[in-house]
């Protein structure tokens, strides 16, 4: 398995926009997908950033470093957003793994904190996340945020 950053150049590029939309996105939102990860690809500034996880060339998994993952903190970032594991790949630590990558890759830009919002009952305490706070999202619930130091702060 190994975990790629889609790039503009990617041949992946449109099977990985519609690995990201089929998970998360609906019927009307496929070009808010395509326009967020091709901008994405053509900026110099650290956040977003879409990556996919691949096994034997086929996309297995997801996940994205965002400046807002569409909720009320915006005072909070960057996000980890878009966690997919294919069920076929479920169970063998591939989330964990690609958690650990966010992190790193949020380390390398500098930043002292990931954060990300959920209603996932003890996924992400398991990986050592801890509820920070709570946001709105664009429904008008409120959801909880978890936060994780990222090894900068963990190696002081």
């Amino acid at each position: 398995m190994k975990i790629v950053e889609v790039d503009k150049n990617s041949s992946r590029f449109e099977e990985a926009v519609k690995a990201f939309w089929g998970q998360w996105g609906s019927e009307e939102s496929y070009t808010f997908y395509y326009d967020c990860m091709y901008h994405s690809c053509h900026t110099e500034e650290d956040l977003p950033r879409f990556f996919i996880a691949l096994h034997d060339e086929e996309i297995i998994g997801t996940y994205a470093l965002l400046r807002n993952d569409l909720n009320s903190r915006q005072d909070l970032y960057p996000w980890f957003a878009c966690l997919y594991v294919d069920p076929d790949h479920r169970g063998k630590g591939l989330g964990a793994n690609l958690l650990e990558h966010g992190l790193e890759r949020t380390y390398e830009k500098g930043y002292q904190s990931l954060y990300l919002a959920t209603d996932l009952e003890g996924y992400y305490e398991k990986y050592g996340w801890t509820f920070s706070t709570e946001a709105i999202g664009l429904d008008g619930n409120a959801m909880k945020v978890y936060q994780k130091q990222t090894k900068r702060l963990n190696e002081g």
